[in-house]
This record gives structure tokens, sequence and C-alpha cells, in this order.
């Protein structure tokens, strides 16, 4: 069992909690997950290291309630345990050799962006970083992204907030400019991050793309998470658990990618109202 150290509500859908876990965070790098099951009869889910205390022992995570694993375990607390909290799993983040290098995060995927900045911060690396959100409501880490980012740029829909558009606009902006980044590295949604790679294509800038598919067993045997990546114009399968996630972003297909993750997107809809409504049946 894992004891929850601390718990943060970030927004109406978005939380944090500190998981008590020292083997994990003693190991844990910036881009690499855990999978945990809230109780001994939950599903097993993948959820991105979004920070570890090594001195204190304790692994941050950040999640959007979207299922019905994300809702049960919205409602623990502080003091309250989970049953499972295996890992660090993945390949992290290859950060090495980088001086000059683009954030770009979406939404939640801001929270596995943001130690990525970070440790690039901590290396001395000029980080520019630039995040997304629908509006002012759903804005997360701004002021973790500002202490390590030499310049921010805080995207909405709507323009609720910081500047209107989506997160490619200052991107082009900025390379139409004549910025050289050694590196783009962007988290968020598969269409957001699809239009990134976009953007940089006619510009020769590499793109790291962190994909975070279904998982089932974390150890590719499950096949659950696999992707297509057109690698010198042959179709080649990769697993997202053990091969990435992070991946060569001009090499997958992000087409196949988010047709796969439509997939269970009903399913996920009724267990999650089925989970709600058990928690209002017990309140009242």
């Amino acid at each position: 069992m894992y004891r929850i150290v601390d718990k943060k509500v970030l927004n109406p859908t978005v939380v944090q909690l500190q998981i008590e876990a020292p083997l994990v965070a003693n190991k844990a790098r910036p881009g690499q997950f855990i999978i945990l099951r809230v109780d001994e009869n939950g599903e097993r889910i993948p959820l991105t290291i979004a920070g570890a205390d090594r001195e204190n022992g304790t692994v941050k995570i950040i999640f959007q309630i979207v299922g019905s694993t994300t809702e049960k375990l919205s409602h623990k607390e502080a003091g309250d345990y989970i049953q499972d909290f295996v890992g660090p799993l993945g390949v992290a983040t290859h950060l090495d050799g980088l001086k000059k290098v683009c954030i770009v995060g979406g939404g939640v995927g801001c929270a596995i962006a943001m130690p990525i900045a970070e440790a690039l911060h901590e290396m001395g690396a000029e980080v520019t970083s630039i995040i997304g959100f629908r509006n002012k409501d759903l804005l997360i880490l701004e002021d973790e992204f500002k202490a390590c980012s030499d310049t921010l740029r805080i995207m909405t829909d709507d323009g609720s907030y910081g500047e209107h558009g989506n997160v490619t606009v200052p991107l082009k902006e900025m390379l139409e400019a004549g910025e050289k980044f050694d590196m783009i590295i962007t988290i968020g949604p598969l269409i957001m991050m699809k239009f990134v790679v976009a953007t940089a294509k006619p510009f020769g800038t590499p793109v790291t793309a962190s994909m975070n598919p279904v998982m089932i067993d974390g150890t590719g045997m499950c096949g659950g998470c696999r992707l297509t990546l057109n690698v010198d114009g042959k179709k080649v399968t990769k697993f997202a658990c053990v091969d990435g996630p992070d991946f060569n972003g001009y090499e997958i297909d992000f087409d196949e990618a988010m047709s796969r993750g439509r997939m269970y997107f009903d399913f996920e809809r009724h267990a999650h109202e089925a989970t709600c409504n058990l928690f209002k049946k017990e309140v009242q």
C-alpha cells in the first residue's frame, strides 16, 4: 500500500497527488511513468511522473478526471492509501547535449512537460515554454513554468488568459523569426502534437513527441500501447511502454494513434458515469 502524502486540486478536472514511494522516487527521471491501482479490484492505469522528491521519498502525479479509475482516485485524500504504485517505467526523455529547447505542452500534458523543462533549466539550457489550455479556468502550473523557463508563452483557445490562440501560433512566429532550437519537445493531445510537428517540419527542427496510448501491463506484452512509425519509408511497430513514451514526431502515424485512442471512448464514458453515480449514492 502507498500513502498519499498531499493532495492539491489544480482545476475542476485536474488533481495533483504526492505519493510516498521512496524506491520509485530514487530512480525516477523526467519522461518516465508509473502504473497504479487504486484498490485490489481496480484497473491498471499509467500516469506520467510529474516530479520526484528523493529526500522525502515522494512521487508527484497529476491526472485529469476522465474515467472510472481517475474518478475514484480523485476522491482519495491525504493520509489515504492506494493499492499499487509501480515504476519508474519507460525510457526517460533524452536531454543530453541540448542547449536550446522549446517545450510545447497542452492541457494536462503540461504536467508531463514541466519536469522536463525543470531538468533542462537545471542543466543550464535555454528553455522556451509554450503552454496551451481551452480557457483560463483550466490553466495549471503557471508559476512552475515561470520558474524554469527563459521565455513563457501562455495560450488559451478563447483568449481568456495569456494570448488568444493555440500553441502553434507562437511556435510558428518564433521559427519564422529565425529562432533555432536544438529540439522541440511536445506533450499534449494527439491533434495538438500532430500540428506542432507540421508547424516545425518546414524549418527542419527536430521534434520529440510524448505518446500516452492505452497501456495495461507496462512491459510490452499486451500490445495495447502499440504505435506505427514510418521509418525510412517502412512501417515499424513500437510499444510506448517500453520503447517510449518519447518518439521522433516526424515518424509517428498520428491519424492511426487518434483512431485507436477513440476506440474505448464510449466504454470509458459509461464507466465514469457509473462511478460518479456510485459516489453520489454514498454521499446520500
